[in-house]
């Protein structure tokens, strides 16, 4: 099991109403990723921006998503932990009638759009412990 104190982010944050999910999240500048991510110039990998999306979706649901399409990734700006220690999320979703959850969201570093996306997301199955 990971340990929470490792983890890359924290919500601090959560609004949650009609559809639309906006958080503020703490970056962990001391979380293990950066030693690889890279050694003296740490920057949050593109792929763990787009498991913040995942993760905060999956919170505010309350369910165990995959990501099915992404229609459109953007990564625009580096987020340096050292600099940025709180990133804002805006994301807004939609059901389709396949059930699969569509997304448009931003993460933000202040006004600095730091990575977009538009994708669908779909609900997993519930495994169960042996």
């Amino acid at each position: 099991m990971r340990d929470k104190t490792d983890a890359l982010f924290k919500i601090t944050k959560l609004e949650h109403s009609d559809s639309v999910i906006s958080a503020t999240l703490d970056i962990n500048k001391d979380c293990d990723i950066f030693n690889g991510h890279f050694p003296d110039h740490p920057v949050v990998p593109g792929a763990c921006m787009l498991q913040i999306v995942k993760e905060v979706l999956e919170d505010a649901l309350n369910t165990t998503l995959q990501l099915k399409k992404a229609d459109y990734l953007k990564f625009m700006a580096m987020i340096d932990p050292g600099n940025t220690q709180q990133v804002l999320l805006d994301l807004a979703y939609k059901f389709d009638e396949e059930g699969d959850i569509n997304v448009v969201a931003k993460l933000m570093a202040g006004e600095v759009i730091c990575f977009k996306l538009q994708g669908r997301f779909m609900k997993m199955a519930k495994s169960y412990a042996r």
